[in-house]
């Protein structure tokens, strides 16, 4: 299998499939990549270069203790890109890996991305402050870490309905199994990886960089999405970013990777070959 040691010495496991443009896709806090189940193999087998990796802490890759902040994760995408020499990338950031794509383009520039995709990204910011109101509370992250630390199998499983159907739905709008396959996914990612990314997510103010993005971006956000509030998230994403496009998936919710896989695929390929 595939890695590369990144500047402090973590191996990272990658995919590296197809031929044509290079898409490189960043998945969210907990799951790696094998969350792109749907998307990977559609890309790769349309005329794409299709690009996966298990972020540090997650997957095959290594689980160091420390890292995990949006510097060092930017700087794992950098030494992917450079590994394989990736030039006008499509990067597509699901959730906490719409923050990783910001910030590496904040950092180390655009040299070699041409497009952004931000796939229910939690940019640009969550966490509740006197400059912004209608944050989160913080309390919310607190109830999550005690929910990790005292049971994260449950917790994972309490959370299916809501993360792929939104807060009314009655139950997953995905087979059993497939649920299942996911959150036996997210068990594989280290808690202490898990907690300190959502850490990251939660509390990192990224208004002034996602302002300052400049190459064509989409923005897809579900309307139903707890997680990266559909208001907080997809529509002030899409408003900072000068010249952005908005894409709605209506009623859809965090999950939208599998509740709305052909849609995405689709989406996805338009974009990159626009």
């Amino acid at each position: 299998m595939p890695y590369l040691t990144t500047r402090d010495g973590t191996r990272l496991h990658y995919t590296d499939w197809g031929d044509g443009r290079p898409v490189v896709l960043l998945g969210p806090a907990m799951a790696d990549s094998r969350m792109w189940e749907f998307q990977a193999p559609f890309l790769a087998g349309n005329g794409l270069r299709c690009v996966t990796y298990d972020r540090r802490g997650s997957g095959r890759s290594d689980i160091p203790w420390s890292g995990y902040d949006y510097d060092t994760l930017a700087a794992d995408l950098a030494d992917l890109l450079d590994h394989l020499d990736l030039r006008d990338t499509l990067l597509v950031g699901y959730a906490v890996g719409g923050g990783e794509c910001v910030r590496y383009l904040h950092r180390y520039g655009s040299g070699r991305v041409g497009k952004l995709a931000l796939v229910a990204s939690t940019t640009p910011f969550l966490l509740r402050t006197p400059d912004h109101p209608d944050g989160l509370e913080w309390a919310l992250f607190e109830e999550i870490e005690r929910a990790v630390r005292a049971d994260r199998a449950a917790w994972l499983s309490e959370l299916t309905g809501p993360f792929f159907a939104g807060p009314d739905a009655d139950g997953a709008p995905i087979s059993e199994q497939l649920a299942a396959w996911l959150t036996g996914m997210c068990l594989d990612t280290s808690p202490r990886a898990g907690l300190e990314i959502y850490r990251t997510l939660f509390t990192t103010d990224q208004r002034a960089e996602t302002a300052a993005v400049r190459v064509p971006t989409l923005v897809v956000h579900g309307t139903a999405d707890l997680a990266a509030p559909y208001a907080l998230c997809g529509t002030r994403t899409a408003g900072l970013i000068p010249g952005s496009t908005l894409v709605t998936y209506e009623g859809a919710a965090h999950g939208l990777f599998a509740t709305h896989a052909d849609r995405l695929c689709d989406d996805l390929l338009a974009f990159a070959k626009d």
